[in-house]
């Protein structure tokens, strides 16, 4: 298919392969799928791989990327026929803000969700912070096993547990002083947006937790031996950062109507592709997956009426209703309509 500039809208009935074109340019962009990052589950049932490949036009230039993944084998990735050795070093390069409605659960779940979206966005910045991320989630699991060791043999060695207390803390202490400076820009976006999204004059509030903030990471190791020791895994560290939504000083999560926990997802994800934009100078692409029908009315007004300007760029649309998505965007010039049945793209239309 060939896409438009501003508005590509995919439109279906549920279960035709609408959000799997979406999940197709994630995957594209980030060398994973935002529906599932098991990549082996990607893979069509009975099929012995999957391949996703596309094109992206970037400065006047077009780059050819590629991802094949066999059941029983290493994912390869390439961009203009060369393979990458590391996929990190393709992360960033065409970058992408997602809004699904799976996002709820960065309010509603657990902290290890919204660590994984504030990595995410980071991730698409810096390529260094990707990669002491990494090295750092490595020397995690390696300090976990050790200490799993310890207790399951009934032994103990200081000097192989500072190995990883140097390592963990070198790292650490990167990543935090990394996600406290992106938020300090972050959180005013946010703020923004929110207003901007809601009409309303609640005061929204998000604010960074982390334990890295009282003292250094090597002495909190050192502290929480005993502790560690005990659990056989690591109580303290930048795993265990969180984001605190609040609604008027009070916890999002359980005083926030659906109305305003909504609207704070969506200014979450247009304060990521501002931030973003600002700080790498690439204008991301924006994927709503089924967002029309999670929001009102008001809130789909206001939000179409942010993206239409000329700062955001190419625009991913998904809905099950065809004629809701031409009356919503009526008003706009480049817009290409693909209706979607069993998995394949009829003719293209032009609203």
């Amino acid at each position: 298919m060939e896409l438009g500039k501003k508005f590509n809208c995919f439109v279906g009935n549920n279960g035709s392969g609408k959000t799997t074109v979406l999940d197709a340019v994630h995957y594209l962009s980030m060398c994973k799928s935002f529906l599932n990052s098991i990549d082996s589950q990607n893979i069509k049932r009975e099929q012995p791989f999957m391949v996703v490949s596309g094109t992206f036009e970037k400065e006047g230039e077009e780059n050819k990327v590629y991802c094949a993944l066999k059941r029983e084998g290493k994912k390869q990735f390439k961009r203009n026929k060369k393979e990458y050795a590391r996929l990190i070093d393709h992360v960033g390069l065409f970058p992408t803000v997602i809004i699904a409605p799976t996002d709820a659960d960065i309010i509603n779940g657990g902290s290890d969700l919204r660590r994984k979206f504030l990595d995410g966005v980071i991730s698409q910045l810096d390529r260094s912070y990707l990669e002491n991320l990494v090295r750092y989630n490595k020397a995690l699991q390696q300090r976990n096993a050790l200490l799993k060791y310890f207790r399951e043999n009934r032994t103990f060695n200081q000097e192989s547990l500072d190995i990883w207390d140097e390592q963990l803390s070198q790292r650490g202490q990167l990543i935090y002083h990394r996600r406290k400076e992106f938020l300090a820009d972050f959180i005013e976006a946010f703020g923004a947006f929110y207003k901007s999204i809601s009409g309303s004059v609640e005061e929204i509030g998000l604010d960074y937790s982390s334990q890295l903030k009282d003292s250094e990471m090597l002495g909190q190791l050192k502290e929480n031996l005993k502790q560690d020791r005990a659990a056989t895994y690591t109580t303290v560290g930048i795993h265990k950062d969180d984001l605190l939504f609040t609604i008027n000083e009070f916890p999002l999560k359980k005083f926030g109507s659906q109305g305003q926990q909504k609207s704070a997802l969506v200014a979450l994800k247009l304060a990521q592709f501002q931030v973003m934009h600002q700080k790498s100078g690439i204008t991301p692409m924006l994927l709503l997956d089924d967002i029309f029908d999670k929001l009102d009315d008001d809130r789909v007004g206001q939000l179409l009426k942010l993206v239409s300007g000329k700062e955001f760029g190419q625009i991913f649309i998904t809905d099950t209703h065809p004629e809701r998505v031409a009356e919503l965007l009526k008003g706009e010039k480049d817009v290409r309509v693909f209706p979607i049945s069993q998995g394949e793209i009829e003719v293209e239309e032009t609203a």
